[in-house]
């Protein structure tokens, strides 16, 4: 392969299999997160005003982050065997509405069609379209998305859901709906403890959570392919890499690194700093910290014209 200056690449391309020591990695990854998540849980509960803040933001934190763990799992890049991604993955999920086999065909047709119309992104902002404070306001609070996968939990309920994005097997249809299903059947409990009068359980440890949730995972996602080619298929143009440092790759387990985990989607993500040297010399975009970004994102916004930023 040949990278956007025409240098050779030698590594970036390299696709690797999950080995035993990838796989211990990941688990310690799963392991700090229940042990943070359970530290935000007993803070939540707790009668102070700031234990309860400090609480929930750091469960909003772990739903955010446990998310970015998700995709390791949709990629089938984090166990030796297939079978345990999905059985990890739903459950990651769960708090922040992403239904993991959903997640999952739609991630990786975003992976074959990006830099085309058939790009099939997720979550956030769409990068083909023009940038606008409105758009991002949008896409920062983005409420709407829990309400459309609720009513894709009652479709399933009765047998009426089906992909928007082409044509799906029918086996993994079926995965589609039931894991639908396993989230309503959350938020069903949920609502059934509020019955019972421990609404202030779901309140402290769900939805003032998951309010802050949302906008934290944009702005986490949000640098992906923002103000980069959108109009090419070289992925060392149409992507971005963060360099970042320990905190932010491991809090958005190197998602930081997108333009690495592009080029070989399969690698497990801890392999993906050794591949960064040389993002860093074949790559267009190409930024030191989030903070580098934003300020190029901020300026990027006062230099469109007055009418285009609604």
């Amino acid at each position: 392969m040949t990278g956007a200056t025409g240098e050779p690449s030698t590594l970036l391309f390299t696709r690797t299999r999950t080995g035993a020591a990838d796989e211990r990695i990941f688990i310690a990854k799963l392991a700090t997160l229940a042990v943070l998540t359970g530290l935000g849980v007993m803070l939540a509960l707790r009668p102070s005003p700031m234990a309860l803040l400090t609480g929930v933001v750091l469960l909003a934190l772990m739903y955010t982050h446990a998310v970015e763990l998700q995709h390791q799992a949709l990629h089938h890049s984090a166990f030796r065997r297939a079978w345990p991604h999905r059985v990890v993955g739903v459950p990651l999920g769960l708090p922040l509405f992403v239904v993991y086999s959903h997640y999952r065909v739609r991630h990786l047709q975003h992976h074959r069609y990006l830099g085309t119309a058939d790009d099939t992104e997720f979550f956030g902002f769409d990068a083909r379209k023009q940038l606008t404070l409105g758009l991002l306001l949008r896409g920062l609070f983005d409420y709407s998305r829990l309400l459309i996968v609720l009513r894709d939990v009652v479709r399933s309920a009765f047998g009426r859901w089906h992909y928007e994005f082409g044509d799906i097997s029918p086996a993994m249809r079926r995965r589609v709906a039931s894991e639908h299903l396993i989230l309503g059947f959350v938020v069903l409990s949920a609502a059934g403890l509020c019955a019972a009068g421990r609404g202030e359980y779901v309140v402290r440890l769900w939805l003032l959570p998951l309010l802050l949730a949302v906008p934290m995972h944009f702005l986490v996602e949000l640098p992906e392919h923002i103000l980069c080619d959108t109009d090419s298929a070289d992925v060392l143009r149409n992507t971005r890499s963060i360099r970042g440092g320990r905190l932010s790759t491991w809090y958005t387990n190197g998602n930081n690194l997108h333009i690495e985990h592009h080029a070989a989607m399969s690698v497990p993500i801890n392999r993906l700093p050794s591949r960064h040297e040389e993002t860093r010399r074949l790559a267009v975009h190409v930024e030191r910290t989030y903070a580098d970004f934003y300020r190029t994102l901020w300026k990027a916004l006062r230099e469109q014209p007055k009418g285009a930023r609604r």
